[in-house]
């Protein structure tokens, strides 16, 4: 059957950021033409005003004037799992599509790593070190722990299965029940029962500030707050009021407002570890992310309907 975006023989002009994903795209056939472009440089001109795929660079929002260029455009290709910068901002009939998967690995990686390092004290240690200060402290540990995964997709599986030889008793919440899964509506029942809580959900109305007071008030004290999702899903000031009076514990890799403004109370706050949204930065992060590109232009070719359609949000 023909591709909704791309009839039989017809050449796939695709928009690229860089010169490594074009290279890698026109390998894939001689009816692949990619043009690198940046949406700031302006609206497309010449031949990839002819573009049926955009794969914007990391971060980039789309204009309206650069999308009013590109007439033909059909589908819009991430190099992110993240989507919330280009929902209801493309034109009717524009697919949006995300990487599911490039950045997997690493942020489960981080939000393991991030927990480690809170409960065992290491940025204490830390600092006791650049003090030249030999302090001995004794903290907690993750083996043994409930962790209560907010998200359960796949990010939230692969931090599951890092942290299943830890021998943690997981939780999964979900928009809905499910086998193995929680849905949000038992939030209020599990949260009073979890060391540690990892928020990995994607930004949508229903998430957006979910992680309110009442959220944090049912956390039990000592508690861990672990957020590898975006900013907007933590009130930060209510965030702020449970860090100040010592009764909860937090890691965020993502802030709100991002980035952190110099003065920001967040910087100074008693436990919190913070890291500056690098939870996907390494470089096998790249390649994952060209990987999923050469994939989407290969279904595309083929006839084959695209794969990660964002239309949940």
């Amino acid at each position: 059957m023909p591709s909704p975006i791309l009839p039989p023989d017809e050449t796939l002009h695709v928009l690229v950021p860089s010169r490594a994903i074009g290279s890698a795209i026109e390998a894939v056939s001689p009816r692949v033409r990619a043009h690198r472009i940046d949406a700031g440089d302006g609206p497309p001109e010449g031949e990839a005003a002819l573009a049926q795929m955009w794969v914007p660079r990391a971060g980039g929002v789309p204009d309206g004037d650069f999308l009013e260029a590109l007439p033909r455009l059909k589908l819009v290709q991430l190099l992110s799992a993240g989507a919330e910068l280009f929902v209801d901002r493309l034109p009717d009939g524009v697919l949006l599509c995300n990487a599911r998967g490039a950045h997997t690995p690493s942020t489960a990686e981080w939000a393991v790593t991030a927990t480690l390092a809170v409960l065992r004290g290491i940025p204490f240690f830390v600092r006791e070190q650049e003090a030249g200060r030999w302090t001995f402290g004794t903290h907690s540990s993750l083996v043994g722990a409930r962790v209560l995964l907010v998200g359960a997709g796949d990010i939230a599986q692969a931090i599951g299965r890092m942290m299943a030889g830890f021998d943690v008793e997981l939780t999964y919440v979900g928009r809905s029940a499910r086998e193995g899964v929680h849905s949000t509506a038992e939030l209020p029942e599990l949260l009073p029962q979890a060391d540690v809580v990892i928020v990995i959900v994607p930004v949508t109305p229903e998430t957006t500030g979910m992680v309110d007071a009442g959220f944090l008030a049912a956390m039990k004290d000592g508690a861990l707050l672990v957020n590898a999702a975006r900013g907007v899903v933590v009130d930060t000031g209510a965030l702020l009021a449970e860090l100040s009076s010592g009764r909860l514990r937090a890691a965020l890799d993502v802030t709100d407002p991002e980035p952190l403004p110099a003065g920001h109370p967040l910087w100074s706050a008693p436990g919190l570890l913070l890291t500056p949204h690098v939870g996907g930065a390494v470089p096998e992060t790249n390649a994952r992310a060209a990987a999923a590109v050469v994939a989407q232009v290969t279904r595309l070719l083929a006839g084959e309907p695209p794969a990660d359609v964002v239309d949940r949000y």
